[in-house]
């Protein structure tokens, strides 16, 4: 007699149906209030796979890392980030790592920002470059509330696969949602989609012309109109700048990372009247 044999089948799964994915899901807030005339923690939250670290910086701002633990986002994960510099406040936000959207077998990764500045506040958002692999899937928003006496400083860079590793975005989705208010009034709002064949449509010279490597910085704040022409030498051909009532855009390619970084390291210390870009950039 043939002793019975069990079957093990995944948690969630049915006979016939294939198992249910485990998706990354994340949340993590900060806040800062400031205490003599220095910016202190008032508030740390962070759930699943965010994480945020807080490292020693020996001056009056807190840098705040965040960390998805997961090791990198695909189909149907979810982060949500909140920074709320308090008034009188100075806070840099980073990230420990590029973010790596992977291939996506269903669903879209979902990132969103929302962040704020009270009266006298700095906020700078200086997240490193989101990585997209071929036939990735990523949704992402950033949010901005600014008091109109506090100075802002945002930078989203992306790279269309690794050159060094011989990758390339060829198919997939991404779409990047800005929405900026400054004392209440919306000052700026854009919109990016590359979908479906996304390296057909970026060697498009109205497009990237093949660059795979790009990245937008906004500054707002009293030095716009200053930092204009200083920011325009330094991107030279490989980006342009404007500028309009206290809101400079700068918009930058290279052909890979390494090229887009020798471009985005001069323009964010010179955005921050000096200071270099967070350590962990350089680890």
């Amino acid at each position: 007699m043939q002793p019975e044999q069990q079957v093990i089948r995944p948690s969630g799964c049915e006979d016939g149906q294939p198992a249910r994915q485990q998706r990354a899901r994340g949340r993590g807030r900060i806040v800062t209030k400031a205490v003599e005339g220095r910016s202190r923690l008032e508030q740390l939250f962070q759930e699943g796979c965010a994480k945020i670290r807080l490292p020693d910086t020996f001056s009056n701002e807190i840098e705040a890392i965040l960390i998805n633990s997961s090791g990198g986002l695909t189909g149907g994960d979810e982060m949500e980030w909140q920074a709320v510099a308090g008034a009188g406040t100075s806070l840099v936000v980073t990230t420990q790592a590029c973010e790596k959207v992977y291939k996506a077998s269903s669903g879209t990764a979902t990132v969103t920002a929302r962040v704020s500045a009270g009266p006298g506040a700095r906020l700078h958002w200086l997240p490193q470059e989101t990585i997209l692999f071929d036939r990735a899937s990523l949704t992402r928003r950033l949010e901005a509330d600014l008091d109109a006496t506090s100075e802002f400083i945002a930078v989203e860079a992306v790279l269309l696969g690794r050159q060094a590793m011989g990758e390339s975005m060829v198919q997939g989705l991404f779409r990047d949602r800005w929405r900026i208010r400054h004392g209440g009034k919306l000052v700026h709002a854009e919109e990016l989609l590359l979908a479906g064949e996304v390296a057909e449509l970026t060697a498009k010279p109205a497009v990237l012309a093949g660059q795979v490597a790009f990245a937008t910085l906004i500054y707002i704040g009293p030095l716009a109109e200053a930092l204009l022409p200083k920011i325009r030498a330094i991107a030279g051909e490989s980006g342009g700048a404007s500028e309009w009532q206290g809101k400079l855009v700068v918009r930058v390619s290279a052909a890979d990372g390494f090229s887009l970084r020798k471009i985005l390291f001069p323009v964010i210390s010179l955005l921050r009247n000096g200071a270099s870009v967070p350590k962990v950039w350089n680890l």
